[in-house]
């Protein structure tokens, strides 16, 4: 590997500083909880993002209802999928992220600066965490699909009806139900573990993936309870989202996406290292007025 590209390497995982940062971790507790939901509803109130949700849901339902038209053999994997959605969700919040960071810090929100993430320096690093949800993502889709092999065999429902009366009524559902849940949740916890603060804190600092993902898990570690708690509130959003054919996720995954980022910074300590660069904040002059805000940039 060539010097370049080990300090890219390196850069991705650690971030731009000279050694690695170690941001401060915060108690936090359900108040905080209720504080972050609340900030987060108001953001979504002054920045209405559920029309980019519309636009992803509508495919995803169509496609599935085409396919449950077409044949059952996707019934078994529509509940992994769609409680899958728990786990690639950060990726899919990280514009939202970017529009509350912006809102807080006074700058233009308007919708086209979600896009800005990808011009941010921490590129690299929020590229390689979203490869790894992915990766996680498509490991519980397959476990799911092997625990319903090991109950029911290879053979696709005969129809819908069938296949609910099996999972409720016979053993091996119950099998199946429980079994599932029980590797749902502990997906669940290492995606929560390793993602709650990770994608705000690339967005808000250069500090690389690896650096994101222990401040992440260290901020659990730190705040067992009000965590859990934070994953009990986002399961039970995101099925309530879903019910009506997952279309109430486009108020759900606003709201927890604005609410996520006033998260972060309940849990992280506002100081230390550098922040990444966007492209019109490389252009923009400051005036001496400024001059405090540029020393504290996360300041309001």
């Amino acid at each position: 590997v060539s010097g370049g590209e080990h300090m890219a390497y390196s850069n991705i995982l650690v971030g731009a500083g000279s050694r690695p940062a170690q941001p401060a971790i915060r108690k936090i507790g359900v108040a905080d909880l209720q504080d972050a939901l609340a900030k987060g509803a108001d953001d979504f109130y002054a920045m209405p993002t559920h029309a980019m949700f519309l636009c992803i849901i509508y495919p995803i339902v169509g496609f599935a209802l085409a396919r449950l038209a077409f044949g059952y053999s996707i019934l078994p994997l529509l509940y992994p999928l769609a409680s899958g959605f728990a786990l690639v969700g950060p990726i899919a919040a990280l514009g939202l992220y970017e529009l509350s960071r912006r809102r807080e810090a006074g700058l233009d929100t308007s919708a086209t600066r979600a896009f800005s993430v990808f011009e941010s320096s921490s590129i690299g690093a929020i590229a390689a965490l979203g490869i790894l949800l992915l990766i996680i993502f498509v490991i519980w889709v397959a476990v799911a699909n092997a625990i319903y092999i090991a109950n029911f065999g290879y053979a696709s429902p005969s129809s819908v009806e069938a296949f609910v009366e099996d999972v409720f009524t016979t053993r091996a559902g119950w099998n199946l139900i429980l079994v599932g849940n029980l590797v749902g949740l502990l997906f669940a916890i290492l995606v929560l573990s390793i993602s709650v603060v990770s994608f705000p804190l690339l967005l808000d600092r250069d500090v690389g993936a690896a650096v994101a993902v222990l401040t992440s898990v260290r901020a659990v570690a730190h705040n067992p309870v009000t965590m859990m708690v934070w994953g009990l509130i986002v399961a039970a959003l995101l099925v309530v989202g879903s019910l009506p054919l997952f279309f109430g996720l486009t108020v759900v995954m606003p709201l927890l996406g604005h609410a996520t980022w006033h998260l972060y910074r309940k849990v992280v300590e506002p100081e230390g290292s550098l922040r990444p660069t966007l492209p019109e904040e490389r252009k923009e002059r400051r005036s001496a007025a400024d001059f405090p805000t540029v020393l504290f940039p996360w300041a309001k």
